[in-house]
């Protein structure tokens, strides 16, 4: 049986239809019933003890990072029986700056995974495709994206091939105390990324740059605390974190080429609509 956390999430729910798909057992973690294709099991990692009923059966477990207490979690999941763990992980780590509050929970996540005595896997993924989402409130009010990072190219990876390595990594031996980067087939801007989505959508989409003092106060705006309006601007305003390097590991692992961005917001197209 996996456990897949995040199972209503962008890549825990690929992960979660994958293993169906596959017809491996699969239970879905979630805090409270919802509508997934699998068996559910309701409890909170920032709760170990409430996990029980969810790790029975349990020999391998996709893993999001950032819980209260992750070495007491990952004990917990040991001493259930879990043998392996696939933790969606980041490449802020390789920016090794603890100073910055994502790569710091990365980092730490990461750390406490290689210290549980569980067999793991580390995926490292670029920023995902379905970070396009986030125009959708713009794009419902017209065909004008305003948006920070324009200058910044990022080979984002589709939710469906990360979830597709971590499938191979949970099942399939080799994978063990191995880091996968993962990135999708070329670096696109975010003027090229929309200029797709309009193609796809049969639209006349404009792209605005925002400048670095426009783009802190619309991330303030919508809600993200200032930790981590410094954490994305010393990733992508400062250059600590390159995001435009296309990796092969999804083909190796996997058999399949990356999927493109095109691929991705075809699939996607409903939810623009």
């Amino acid at each position: 049986m996996i456990l897949v956390a995040g199972a209503t999430g962008n890549v825990g729910g690929e992960v979660v239809r994958a293993l169906a798909r596959a017809g491996e057992p699969v239970r879905a973690l979630v805090r409270k019933p919802t509508d997934v294709p699998a068996e559910q099991a309701v409890g909170d990692l920032d709760d170990p003890d409430s996990l029980a009923p969810a790790l029975d059966g349990v020999r391998g477990v996709f893993l999001l990072p950032g819980y209260r207490d992750m070495p007491g979690l990952l004990a917990r999941m040991r001493r259930s029986g879990v043998e392996r763990v696939v933790l969606l992980s980041s490449l802020a780590t390789v920016a090794t700056d603890t100073d910055n509050v994502l790569s710091r929970y990365m980092i730490g996540s990461e750390a406490a995974v290689r210290e549980s005595g569980l067999a793991w896997t580390f995926l490292r993924p670029n920023a995902f495709m379905s970070n396009a989402l986030r125009w959708l409130p713009q794009l419902r009010e017209g065909d004008l994206v305003r948006d920070s990072f324009g200058a910044v190219p990022v080979a984002s990876v589709d939710p469906y091939d990360i979830a597709a390595v971590a499938v191979r990594a949970l099942l399939d031996p080799g994978h063990e105390e191995r880091v996968h980067p993962l990135s999708g087939p070329e670096p696109l801007l975010p003027a090229q990324r929309l200029a797709t989505l309009a193609e796809v959508l049969g639209r006349d989409l404009r792209f605005h740059a925002l400048s670095d003092d426009e783009g802190r106060a619309a991330m303030a705006a919508s809600g993200v605390p200032e930790p981590y309006i410094r954490a994305f601007f010393g990733f992508y305003g400062d250059g600590t974190l390159d995001e435009s390097q296309v990796y092969p590991t999804v083909e190796e692992v996997t058999g399949t080429p990356p999927r493109t961005f095109h691929q991705w917001a075809t699939a996607h197209r409903t939810a623009f609509m």
